[in-house]
């Protein structure tokens, strides 16, 4: 890798790092500082429905098919070994563990961040931010802060939504193609699943949230020509947020199997 290409890298995941520490701060600590303001709440309301209510439906459709295609593709060896029922705790780990949380936020990364940038960035070029500095109002905690914390709030939300029903499309799919009645599918998926995989799916979600949101805010803000620049910018998005999602997603996955042995 070249130097300046490295360097280029370093310095955008420093100025991640700025955003993130600043939106942190607008969230957490300006509403105990004597006269500051912290996060309106209007705004965080309005971006959660975006964020959440609005993918709902396409992350359920998506979460499905992916039940419907775990199921499938362990058929063949459940089968062969002679244990289709356990299809209830493989579609149950795989859904609420890791492609639950994972393909959410890629649905989330092209849905959500794409629009973040594109809103971001149009304001950018219209001098709609400049305009806030002018008036002493700081774009991180009006504009960056309501996103990130939407996107923190709805996203582990919806991620668990969509795991129902990934698990959903599994069961119908182990009744259909395995004979696998519906009451065995549930016993076995409760038997096999523990309550820390739950939870590392959400603390997943959660992280890929932030990833999504602090990385699409930032190609937004930073948007400095027209149209072509917006465009330019929403991809960026969705690339950077999508390969962010993968590596986070290996790293946990290799840290919780270190300290759990799962």
């Amino acid at each position: 890798m070249r130097p300046a290409a490295l360097l280029s890298g370093l310095r955008y995941l420093g100025g991640l790092g700025w955003l993130s520490a600043d939106a942190f701060e607008a969230v957490f600590l300006e509403p105990f500082r004597a006269g500051r303001r912290g996060v309106r709440a209007e705004p965080v309301f309005e971006q959660m429905a975006r964020v959440g209510y609005a993918s709902l439906g396409l992350v359920c459709l998506v979460q499905f098919f992916i039940g419907v295609v775990l199921a499938l593709q362990m058929a063949y060896i459940l089968k062969k070994f002679g244990v289709t029922e356990y299809v209830g705790t493989v579609v149950g780990l795989g859904m609420f563990r890791e492609l639950g949380p994972l393909m959410t936020g890629v649905v989330m990364a092209g849905y959500a961040g794409a629009a973040i940038s594109a809103e971001l960035g149009t304001m950018a070029v219209s001098e709609e931010i400049e305009a806030l500095r002018a008036l002493a109002i700081s774009p991180v905690r009006y504009l960056v802060a309501p996103r990130v914390l939407a996107a923190a709030v709805m996203i582990p939300c919806v991620t668990m939504v969509g795991d129902f029903s990934g698990v959903l499309g599994g069961l119908l799919t182990g009744w259909g193609a395995l004979g696998v009645a519906p009451g065995l599918f549930v016993r076995k998926l409760l038997d096999g699943l523990a309550v820390s995989d739950v939870l590392i799916g959400v603390f997943k979600s959660l992280v890929f949230a932030v990833l999504i949101s602090v990385i699409s805010c930032r190609e937004g803000l930073g948007v400095d020509s027209g149209a072509e620049g917006v465009g330019r910018a929403a991809t960026r998005s969705v690339v950077y947020s999508v390969v962010a999602i993968i590596a986070a997603d290996c790293f946990f996955t290799a840290l919780f199997h270190a300290l759990l042995g799962r």
